[in-house]
Protein backbone atom coordinates (compact mmCIF):
# COMPACT_ATOMS: atom_id res chain seq x y z
CA UNK A 1 0.00 0.00 0.00
CA UNK A 2 1.43 3.11 -0.69
CA UNK A 3 1.28 6.66 0.79
CA UNK A 4 -1.28 7.66 -1.55
CA UNK A 5 -4.29 5.39 -0.47
CA UNK A 6 -6.19 5.60 1.88
CA UNK A 7 -5.84 3.43 4.70
CA UNK A 8 -7.74 5.48 7.89
CA UNK A 9 -11.35 5.39 7.90
CA UNK A 10 -13.10 7.30 11.08
CA UNK A 11 -16.67 6.36 10.67
CA UNK A 12 -19.22 8.27 13.66
CA UNK A 13 -21.80 5.82 15.19
CA UNK A 14 -24.82 6.82 17.06
CA UNK A 15 -26.94 5.09 19.95
CA UNK A 16 -28.89 2.93 16.82
CA UNK A 17 -26.01 1.40 16.22
CA UNK A 18 -25.03 -0.32 13.27
CA UNK A 19 -28.46 0.03 11.75
CA UNK A 20 -27.67 4.00 11.17
CA UNK A 21 -24.67 3.25 9.67
CA UNK A 22 -24.78 4.13 5.56
CA UNK A 23 -23.24 1.52 3.07
CA UNK A 24 -19.68 3.07 2.80
CA UNK A 25 -19.26 3.08 6.79
CA UNK A 26 -20.13 -0.88 6.77
CA UNK A 27 -18.23 -1.60 3.89
CA UNK A 28 -14.84 0.35 5.70
CA UNK A 29 -15.93 -1.62 9.11
CA UNK A 30 -16.07 -5.36 6.97
CA UNK A 31 -12.89 -4.31 5.21
CA UNK A 32 -10.93 -3.24 8.23
CA UNK A 33 -7.81 -5.46 9.51
CA UNK A 34 -8.48 -3.30 12.96
CA UNK A 35 -11.00 -1.78 14.34
CA UNK A 36 -10.64 0.43 17.23
CA UNK A 37 -13.28 1.98 19.32
CA UNK A 38 -14.76 2.19 22.82
CA UNK A 39 -16.06 -0.66 24.19
CA UNK A 40 -19.80 0.37 23.72
CA UNK A 41 -19.08 1.32 19.94
CA UNK A 42 -17.20 -2.45 19.41
CA UNK A 43 -20.17 -3.75 21.00
CA UNK A 44 -22.66 -2.56 18.29
CA UNK A 45 -20.57 -3.88 15.02
CA UNK A 46 -22.59 -7.29 14.99
CA UNK A 47 -19.20 -10.07 15.04
CA UNK A 48 -20.85 -11.52 11.20
CA UNK A 49 -20.23 -7.74 10.14
CA UNK A 50 -16.32 -7.78 10.26
CA UNK A 51 -13.28 -9.94 11.15
CA UNK A 52 -11.23 -7.25 12.16
CA UNK A 53 -8.83 -7.66 14.96
CA UNK A 54 -10.93 -5.41 18.03
CA UNK A 55 -9.42 -3.25 19.81
CA UNK A 56 -10.93 -0.91 22.96
CA UNK A 57 -9.84 2.37 23.51
CA UNK A 58 -7.05 2.22 26.53
CA UNK A 59 -7.03 5.24 29.11
CA UNK A 60 -5.80 7.37 27.99
CA UNK A 61 -5.72 7.21 24.34
CA UNK A 62 -2.85 8.80 23.27
CA UNK A 63 -0.89 5.70 23.37
CA UNK A 64 -3.62 4.44 20.73
CA UNK A 65 -3.54 7.01 18.81
CA UNK A 66 -0.10 6.79 18.27
CA UNK A 67 0.25 3.20 17.30
CA UNK A 68 -2.15 3.54 15.01
CA UNK A 69 -0.31 6.56 12.93
CA UNK A 70 3.09 5.22 13.61
CA UNK A 71 3.01 1.51 13.43
CA UNK A 72 0.26 0.90 10.87
CA UNK A 73 -0.03 4.04 8.84
CA UNK A 74 -0.18 2.98 5.08
CA UNK A 75 0.40 -0.72 6.07
CA UNK A 76 -2.77 -1.71 7.40
CA UNK A 77 -6.46 -0.97 6.85
CA UNK A 78 -7.48 1.18 9.77
CA UNK A 79 -11.14 1.79 11.08
CA UNK A 80 -11.76 4.23 14.21
CA UNK A 81 -15.14 3.94 15.85
CA UNK A 82 -16.28 7.38 17.08
CA UNK A 83 -19.58 8.83 18.96
CA UNK A 84 -21.39 11.17 16.48
CA UNK A 85 -19.23 13.55 14.44
CA UNK A 86 -15.71 12.50 15.30
CA UNK A 87 -14.57 15.70 14.00
CA UNK A 88 -16.28 17.68 16.57
CA UNK A 89 -14.22 17.20 19.99
CA UNK A 90 -13.71 13.54 18.69
CA UNK A 91 -10.57 11.27 18.28
CA UNK A 92 -10.75 12.26 14.56
CA UNK A 93 -8.96 15.48 15.60
CA UNK A 94 -5.60 13.92 16.92
CA UNK A 95 -6.10 10.69 14.16
CA UNK A 96 -6.62 13.22 10.94
CA UNK A 97 -4.42 16.32 12.32
CA UNK A 98 -1.45 15.67 10.35
CA UNK A 99 -2.15 13.14 7.36
CA UNK A 100 -2.71 14.30 3.96
CA UNK A 101 -6.15 14.46 2.81
CA UNK A 102 -5.76 11.32 0.65
CA UNK A 103 -4.82 8.84 3.42
CA UNK A 104 -7.93 9.18 5.40
CA UNK A 105 -12.00 9.28 5.29
CA UNK A 106 -13.96 10.49 7.64
CA UNK A 107 -18.01 9.19 7.62
CA UNK A 108 -20.05 11.51 10.71
CA UNK A 109 -22.92 10.76 12.38
CA UNK A 110 -25.28 13.70 13.85
CA UNK A 111 -23.39 15.59 16.38
CA UNK A 112 -24.59 15.53 20.18
CA UNK A 113 -25.12 19.33 19.40
CA UNK A 114 -27.29 18.89 16.48
CA UNK A 115 -29.12 16.73 18.27
CA UNK A 116 -29.90 18.43 21.34
CA UNK A 117 -30.48 21.90 19.37
CA UNK A 118 -32.78 19.79 17.45
CA UNK A 119 -34.92 18.55 20.67
CA UNK A 120 -34.90 22.71 22.10
CA UNK A 121 -35.29 24.56 19.09
CA UNK A 122 -32.29 25.96 19.15
CA UNK A 123 -30.43 27.97 16.70
CA UNK A 124 -27.03 25.80 16.20
CA UNK A 125 -24.83 28.56 15.00
CA UNK A 126 -26.51 30.52 17.73
CA UNK A 127 -24.91 28.07 20.47
CA UNK A 128 -21.76 28.18 22.45
CA UNK A 129 -19.90 24.31 23.05
CA UNK A 130 -18.31 23.92 26.39
CA UNK A 131 -16.08 20.52 26.28
CA UNK A 132 -15.81 19.40 30.21
CA UNK A 133 -13.97 15.91 29.15
CA UNK A 134 -10.88 16.51 30.86
CA UNK A 135 -10.88 19.91 30.99
CA UNK A 136 -11.88 22.42 34.22
CA UNK A 137 -15.32 23.64 34.87
CA UNK A 138 -14.01 27.03 35.74
CA UNK A 139 -13.72 27.84 31.46
CA UNK A 140 -17.66 28.26 32.01
CA UNK A 141 -17.50 31.44 33.54
CA UNK A 142 -16.40 32.69 30.20
CA UNK A 143 -19.80 31.72 28.36
CA UNK A 144 -22.38 32.37 30.88
CA UNK A 145 -24.28 35.82 30.30
CA UNK A 146 -28.39 36.51 30.37
CA UNK A 147 -29.81 34.89 27.40
CA UNK A 148 -26.91 32.33 26.31
CA UNK A 149 -27.39 28.85 25.37
CA UNK A 150 -24.40 26.95 26.18
CA UNK A 151 -24.33 23.10 25.24
CA UNK A 152 -22.12 21.39 27.71
CA UNK A 153 -20.38 18.04 26.79
CA UNK A 154 -19.83 15.85 30.20
CA UNK A 155 -17.18 14.04 31.75
CA UNK A 156 -19.46 11.58 33.44
CA UNK A 157 -22.69 11.20 34.88
CA UNK A 158 -21.98 14.21 37.62
CA UNK A 159 -21.38 16.44 35.23
CA UNK A 160 -24.75 18.17 35.35
CA UNK A 161 -24.81 18.52 39.48
CA UNK A 162 -21.64 19.79 38.93
CA UNK A 163 -22.42 22.23 36.11
CA UNK A 164 -25.86 23.30 38.25
CA UNK A 165 -23.90 24.14 41.23
CA UNK A 166 -21.16 26.48 39.62
CA UNK A 167 -24.14 28.18 37.75
CA UNK A 168 -25.79 28.88 40.89
CA UNK A 169 -22.80 30.14 42.64
CA UNK A 170 -22.03 32.21 39.87
CA UNK A 171 -25.77 34.13 40.39
CA UNK A 172 -27.10 31.85 37.49
CA UNK A 173 -28.96 30.13 39.49
CA UNK A 174 -32.45 30.60 37.56
CA UNK A 175 -30.98 28.94 34.11
CA UNK A 176 -32.54 26.43 32.65
CA UNK A 177 -30.79 23.11 32.63
CA UNK A 178 -31.76 20.32 30.22
CA UNK A 179 -29.85 16.87 30.68
CA UNK A 180 -30.07 14.71 27.60
CA UNK A 181 -28.94 11.14 28.07
CA UNK A 182 -28.23 8.40 25.28
CA UNK A 183 -29.08 11.38 22.84
CA UNK A 184 -30.67 9.34 19.64
CA UNK A 185 -31.02 5.99 20.55
CA UNK A 186 -34.20 4.32 21.88
CA UNK A 187 -33.09 4.77 25.25
CA UNK A 188 -32.78 8.71 24.94
CA UNK A 189 -34.23 10.81 27.81
CA UNK A 190 -33.89 14.18 29.20
CA UNK A 191 -34.06 15.52 32.33
CA UNK A 192 -34.91 19.12 33.22
CA UNK A 193 -34.91 21.70 36.35
CA UNK A 194 -33.23 24.74 37.50
CA UNK A 195 -29.33 25.36 38.17
CA UNK A 196 -30.41 26.08 42.03
CA UNK A 197 -32.68 23.23 42.40
CA UNK A 198 -30.52 20.85 40.53
CA UNK A 199 -31.27 17.14 42.30
CA UNK A 200 -27.61 15.84 43.68
CA UNK A 201 -28.49 12.13 42.10
CA UNK A 202 -25.98 11.50 38.70
CA UNK A 203 -27.27 11.48 35.34
CA UNK A 204 -26.15 8.48 32.78
CA UNK A 205 -22.59 8.78 32.21
CA UNK A 206 -23.22 9.41 28.19
CA UNK A 207 -24.98 13.04 28.54
CA UNK A 208 -24.93 16.59 27.43
CA UNK A 209 -26.46 19.42 29.18
CA UNK A 210 -28.19 22.49 27.69
CA UNK A 211 -28.30 25.15 29.47
CA UNK A 212 -30.38 28.39 29.12
CA UNK A 213 -28.36 31.30 30.91
CA UNK A 214 -30.86 33.38 33.57
CA UNK A 215 -28.86 35.92 36.34
CA UNK A 216 -30.33 35.52 39.44
CA UNK A 217 -30.06 39.74 40.25
CA UNK A 218 -26.17 38.76 42.22
CA UNK A 219 -24.03 38.48 39.42
CA UNK A 220 -22.99 41.25 36.97
CA UNK A 221 -21.41 39.78 33.98
CA UNK A 222 -18.09 40.63 32.88
CA UNK A 223 -17.58 41.79 29.52
CA UNK A 224 -15.65 39.87 26.82
CA UNK A 225 -13.92 43.28 25.30
CA UNK A 226 -10.75 44.27 26.95
CA UNK A 227 -10.84 46.68 29.80
CA UNK A 228 -12.53 44.75 32.52
CA UNK A 229 -13.08 46.89 35.69
CA UNK A 230 -9.65 46.80 37.65
CA UNK A 231 -11.69 44.86 40.54
CA UNK A 232 -12.58 42.18 38.44
CA UNK A 233 -9.00 40.87 40.03
CA UNK A 234 -6.84 39.75 42.78
CA UNK A 235 -4.15 41.96 42.70
CA UNK A 236 -0.67 43.29 45.15
CA UNK A 237 -1.24 46.22 43.06
CA UNK A 238 1.13 45.52 40.05
CA UNK A 239 -1.30 45.48 37.58
CA UNK A 240 -1.92 47.21 34.80
CA UNK A 241 -4.85 49.28 35.01
CA UNK A 242 -8.17 49.31 33.29
CA UNK A 243 -7.52 52.34 30.50
CA UNK A 244 -3.91 51.76 29.83
CA UNK A 245 -5.26 47.50 29.34
CA UNK A 246 -7.82 48.45 26.87
CA UNK A 247 -5.09 50.74 24.99
CA UNK A 248 -2.29 47.60 25.41
CA UNK A 249 -4.82 45.30 24.42
CA UNK A 250 -5.77 47.21 21.13
CA UNK A 251 -1.91 47.47 20.09
CA UNK A 252 -1.68 43.79 21.17
CA UNK A 253 -4.92 42.93 18.92
CA UNK A 254 -5.05 39.34 20.05
CA UNK A 255 -6.14 37.05 16.83
CA UNK A 256 -7.66 33.53 17.21
CA UNK A 257 -5.42 30.79 17.35
CA UNK A 258 -2.27 33.14 18.43
CA UNK A 259 -0.11 32.70 21.29
CA UNK A 260 0.71 36.18 23.84
CA UNK A 261 3.79 36.20 25.80
CA UNK A 262 3.12 37.88 29.11
CA UNK A 263 6.86 38.95 30.30
CA UNK A 264 6.39 40.18 33.82
CA UNK A 265 3.20 39.47 34.19
CA UNK A 266 2.27 40.80 38.18
CA UNK A 267 -1.71 40.32 38.01
CA UNK A 268 -1.92 38.36 34.96
CA UNK A 269 -4.60 40.70 33.65
CA UNK A 270 -3.35 41.59 30.22
CA UNK A 271 -2.75 37.68 29.50
CA UNK A 272 -6.07 37.12 30.98
CA UNK A 273 -8.11 39.50 28.77
CA UNK A 274 -5.54 38.13 25.47
CA UNK A 275 -7.46 34.63 26.31
CA UNK A 276 -10.84 35.66 26.98
CA UNK A 277 -11.03 37.66 23.63
CA UNK A 278 -11.22 34.26 21.57
CA UNK A 279 -11.40 31.02 23.13
CA UNK A 280 -8.40 29.72 20.79
CA UNK A 281 -6.19 32.29 22.21
CA UNK A 282 -3.21 31.37 24.54
CA UNK A 283 -1.45 32.74 27.02
CA UNK A 284 1.99 31.68 28.43
CA UNK A 285 2.71 34.63 31.69
CA UNK A 286 6.47 35.00 32.42
CA UNK A 287 6.10 36.02 36.36
CA UNK A 288 9.46 35.49 38.56
CA UNK A 289 7.55 36.42 42.01
CA UNK A 290 6.67 33.10 43.58
CA UNK A 291 3.32 34.46 44.87
CA UNK A 292 2.46 36.62 42.29
CA UNK A 293 2.45 33.22 40.10
CA UNK A 294 -0.10 31.84 42.80
CA UNK A 295 -2.35 34.56 42.12
CA UNK A 296 -2.07 35.23 38.03
CA UNK A 297 -3.56 31.34 38.09
CA UNK A 298 -6.43 32.38 40.72
CA UNK A 299 -7.20 35.23 38.64
CA UNK A 300 -7.10 33.07 35.25
CA UNK A 301 -9.54 30.55 36.86
CA UNK A 302 -12.01 32.76 38.35
CA UNK A 303 -12.33 34.94 35.28
CA UNK A 304 -12.52 31.60 33.34
CA UNK A 305 -9.18 31.14 31.44
CA UNK A 306 -7.88 28.28 33.09
CA UNK A 307 -5.56 27.15 30.50
CA UNK A 308 -3.41 30.23 30.99
CA UNK A 309 0.04 28.91 31.35
CA UNK A 310 2.23 30.73 34.27
CA UNK A 311 5.92 30.28 34.06
CA UNK A 312 8.21 30.93 37.44
CA UNK A 313 11.52 32.04 37.15
CA UNK A 314 13.93 34.77 35.94
CA UNK A 315 13.15 35.89 32.16
CA UNK A 316 14.46 35.30 29.44
CA UNK A 317 16.02 32.33 31.02
CA UNK A 318 12.57 30.88 31.13
CA UNK A 319 12.04 31.08 27.28
CA UNK A 320 13.87 28.37 26.42
CA UNK A 321 11.98 25.51 24.55
CA UNK A 322 9.08 27.80 23.85
CA UNK A 323 7.26 28.14 20.81
CA UNK A 324 7.11 31.49 19.34
CA UNK A 325 5.00 34.12 20.37
CA UNK A 326 2.67 35.79 17.95
CA UNK A 327 2.48 38.72 20.13
CA UNK A 328 4.48 39.83 23.11
CA UNK A 329 3.58 42.56 25.94
CA UNK A 330 6.44 43.52 28.03
CA UNK A 331 5.02 45.04 31.06
CA UNK A 332 8.46 44.56 33.67
CA UNK A 333 11.74 44.68 33.11
CA UNK A 334 11.38 47.34 29.85
CA UNK A 335 14.69 48.74 30.49
CA UNK A 336 16.24 45.65 30.32
CA UNK A 337 18.74 45.15 26.68
CA UNK A 338 19.01 41.62 27.56
CA UNK A 339 15.31 40.67 28.21
CA UNK A 340 14.49 42.81 24.76
CA UNK A 341 17.08 41.26 23.10
CA UNK A 342 15.67 37.68 23.99
CA UNK A 343 12.08 38.75 23.34
CA UNK A 344 12.86 40.30 20.16
CA UNK A 345 14.65 37.60 18.92
CA UNK A 346 11.70 34.94 20.16
CA UNK A 347 8.84 36.69 18.36
CA UNK A 348 7.67 35.48 15.09
CA UNK A 349 8.14 37.20 11.67
CA UNK A 350 4.76 39.53 11.53
CA UNK A 351 4.09 39.56 15.77
CA UNK A 352 4.07 41.97 17.86
CA UNK A 353 5.46 43.48 20.27
CA UNK A 354 3.94 46.05 23.10
CA UNK A 355 5.94 48.01 25.93
CA UNK A 356 4.68 49.89 28.51
CA UNK A 357 7.29 52.49 30.28
CA UNK A 358 6.74 54.46 33.48
CA UNK A 359 10.08 55.19 34.66
CA UNK A 360 12.24 57.95 32.82
CA UNK A 361 15.01 55.29 32.45
CA UNK A 362 12.40 53.08 30.68
CA UNK A 363 11.16 55.23 28.61
CA UNK A 364 14.33 56.38 27.41
CA UNK A 365 15.11 52.68 26.41
CA UNK A 366 11.97 52.76 24.54
CA UNK A 367 12.69 55.74 22.68
CA UNK A 368 16.23 54.00 21.79
CA UNK A 369 14.31 50.85 20.54
CA UNK A 370 12.19 52.85 18.38
CA UNK A 371 15.05 54.63 16.68
CA UNK A 372 16.30 51.65 16.48
CA UNK A 373 13.25 49.03 14.89
CA UNK A 374 10.64 52.06 14.68
CA UNK A 375 6.82 51.43 15.47
CA UNK A 376 5.03 54.31 17.23
CA UNK A 377 5.76 55.43 20.47
CA UNK A 378 2.74 56.92 22.41
CA UNK A 379 2.18 58.61 25.78
CA UNK A 380 -0.89 58.21 27.79
CA UNK A 381 -2.40 60.33 30.85
CA UNK A 382 -5.39 59.27 32.70
CA UNK A 383 -7.26 61.05 35.57
CA UNK A 384 -9.80 59.30 37.26
CA UNK A 385 -12.25 61.56 39.37
CA UNK A 386 -12.29 61.21 42.98
CA UNK A 387 -13.54 62.86 46.41
CA UNK A 388 -11.66 66.14 48.13
CA UNK A 389 -13.97 67.22 51.09
CA UNK A 390 -17.76 67.25 49.57
CA UNK A 391 -16.43 68.38 46.08
CA UNK A 392 -14.48 65.58 43.19
CA UNK A 393 -11.22 66.33 41.76
CA UNK A 394 -8.91 65.29 39.21
CA UNK A 395 -6.63 62.20 40.30
CA UNK A 396 -4.11 62.03 37.71
CA UNK A 397 -2.47 58.18 37.27
CA UNK A 398 1.41 57.81 36.49
CA UNK A 399 1.97 58.78 32.79
CA UNK A 400 2.21 56.00 30.76
CA UNK A 401 4.85 55.46 27.19
CA UNK A 402 3.77 52.89 25.63
CA UNK A 403 6.04 51.64 22.53
CA UNK A 404 3.98 49.65 19.84
CA UNK A 405 6.01 47.51 17.13
CA UNK A 406 5.85 44.84 14.60
CA UNK A 407 8.77 42.61 13.68
CA UNK A 408 9.13 42.20 9.87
Amino acid sequence: MNSAERWLWVIGIGEDGWDGLNLEARQAIAAADFLYGGGRHLALIPDQSSSATRIPWPSPMKSAVQEILSEHRNNRRITVLASGDPLFYGVGVPLTRDLAESEFRVIPQVSALSLACARLGWPVAETDVVSLVRRPISQLRRYIYPGQRILVLSEDGRTPIEVAIFLTQAGFGDSRINVFANLGGPSESVTTGLAATWPEVPSGNLNVVAILCVRDGVFESLSLVPGLPDEAFETDGQMTKREVRAVTLAHLAPKPGELLWDVGAGTGTVGIEWMRAHPSCSCIAFERHDDRTARIQRNAERLGVPGLRVTYGHAPQTFAGLASPNAIFLGGGVADENLFQACWKALASGGRLVANAVTIESEACLASRHARHGGTLMRMLVSRAGPVGNSHAWRPMMPITQWTVTKP
